[in-house]
């Protein structure tokens, strides 16, 4: 008999390894900034080493960890609301076939771990293991759509993204911009 739990807790150790992986990256930028800022050996005076570097890891890690959860919340939302518009399951079925996508991105932050030394290396490790997962939930889901469902899934899924992305990247680009513009250059 499998228990259908046992894969439960992956999403979970799936965030904390892609917030350790990129805390690790972050932490070395962050020191050899302030190093070259001249600010590193002003804090030496209240911290030791090691407590500044741990400081700034669970620092880091949380914050990651916040992002992380939100997306997959946003992540989760995003794939039921598409399975309310295209589906013809209504026992939620589909839901259980697509709980273990899961270990895809388990599988994806143990390997970032190896990747700490480039934010494009657990970048593209990220994109990846959502391309996968992506193709994945599509085959597991694809018995109980139509072809239109299909296409409707496949649609609805790439414009929220983009959407999301493009109006963050937007929003970026607005901030720095304004953040430039009021500089006294």
């Amino acid at each position: 008999m499998k228990n259908p739990y046992l894969t439960s807790y992956f999403p979970l150790l799936a965030i904390v390894l892609f917030s350790l992986s990129l805390s690790v990256r972050t932490e070395m930028e962050l020191v050899a900034l302030l190093k070259n800022a001249g600010i590193y050996d002003g804090m030496l005076e209240f911290f030791s080493e090691t407590g500044i570097k741990l400081s700034l890891l669970a620092l880091l890690m949380v914050m990651y960890f916040m992002v992380f959860a939100a997306m997959k919340l946003i992540a989760d939302t995003i794939n039921e609301v598409s399975l309310l518009f295209f589906s013809k399951d209504h026992e939620g079925e589909s839901l259980k076939l697509i709980r273990s996508g899961a270990s895809v991105y388990f599988a994806a932050g143990v390997v970032s771990l190896f990747s700490i030394y480039s934010f494009i290396g657990i970048g593209l490790i990220f994109a990846a293991a959502t391309l996968i997962y992506f193709i994945y939930f599509v085959y597991k889901i694809s018995p109980n759509l139509s072809i239109a469902g299909v296409i409707g899934t496949v649609f609805f899924q790439v414009i929220l993204w983009s959407t999301m992305l493009l109006g963050i990247i937007y929003l970026a680009v607005k901030v720095y911009n304004s953040i430039m513009a009021s500089l006294p250059i």
